[in-house]
């Protein structure tokens, strides 16, 4: 019961924003899981194939759109060894099989994928050894990140997803530009855009920055929320941005010829978009 109780006790800690140093200084031995499941990967240029999922709990930031809110507070505390267990039980049909399918660059990929997401998963100290034993057994690993903590010490065979939060987010201000500067071509940046001021800021971004010459560039419709997701803890839209459908935004990228892959979230039109653990 001790441990139970610690890990309520962390979970609570880093609901409020402004803590993450204090998460990452925690025992790197063990982690706080919020769920691990597996499905198709419904984002990224990695999208369609099928990935098992590592959800940590805790985040710092509160984005308006966020859809995974209940990952803020909901977990258990789980030894690394335990999460690598039940990842390669997961992942085991396809690992027999050794199921490999071609990459970018023409390199093997092998299935399934893992991905570590959040919440904020760089937020807890234990993610950084997760991340390298699961490249170690020789899983094909990503990471979904924010964008608002330092991305250096994750391990270089790690493919970062890192977003840069646009002015709807309401967490803006929080974005690290230092990460940037170690942006690799295995990465890829995700802009999430809902509002015209979303989009104007984003290009602006991308062709003032040439961002597109670091790495692949996402840009991310904002999926409405559906009444279960749109937890108070949440930001407000800031007042007088002015909503995008994805027709609009899809145009409005041709129209200006932008250098990046438009998506959707994959998952969300296969399921409903509030079912968990998909």
């Amino acid at each position: 019961m001790q441990g139970v109780g610690r890990a309520r006790q962390m979970v609570r800690h880093c609901q409020a924003p402004g803590v993450a140093k204090e998460w990452r200084a925690m025992s790197d031995d063990s982690l706080v899981v919020n769920e691990i499941f597996f499905s198709v990967q419904g984002e990224s240029s990695w999208s369609g194939l099928p990935c098992v999922f590592v959800r940590l709990t805790g985040c710092p930031l509160r984005c308006s759109y966020c859809d995974t809110a209940y990952a803020f507070r909901e977990g258990r505390r789980m030894s690394r060894a335990a999460i690598l267990e039940e990842v390669a039980r997961r992942a085991r049909p396809f690992r027999e099989a050794d199921l490999r399918v071609p990459g970018r660059d023409g390199e093997s990929v092998r299935l399934p994928l893992v991905e570590v997401t959040g919440g904020e998963p760089l937020a807890q100290a234990g993610v950084l050894p997760l991340l390298r034993a699961l490249c170690d057994a020789g899983h094909t690993v990503l990471l979904e990140t924010s964008g608002a903590l330092d991305i250096r010490p994750v391990d270089p065979r790690v493919h970062r997803i890192m977003d840069l939060k646009c002015p709807s987010s309401g967490e803006a201000d929080r974005n690290r530009w230092e990460n940037l500067e170690v942006l690799r071509p295995t990465d890829e940046l995700k802009f999430v855009i809902g509002t015209v001021e979303d989009y104007e800021w984003a290009r602006d971004q991308i062709l003032g920055r040439q961002l597109h010459r670091l790495c692949p560039i996402l840009i991310s419709w904002v999926h409405p929320l559906t009444p279960a997701q749109q937890d108070p803890a949440l930001k407000p839209v800031p007042a007088g941005q002015r909503r995008l459908s994805p027709r609009e935004l899809a145009e409005r990228l041709l129209a200006d010829a932008l250098p990046v892959r438009f998506q959707t979230q994959l998952h969300k039109w296969i399921w409903p978009p509030d079912q968990r653990g998909v």
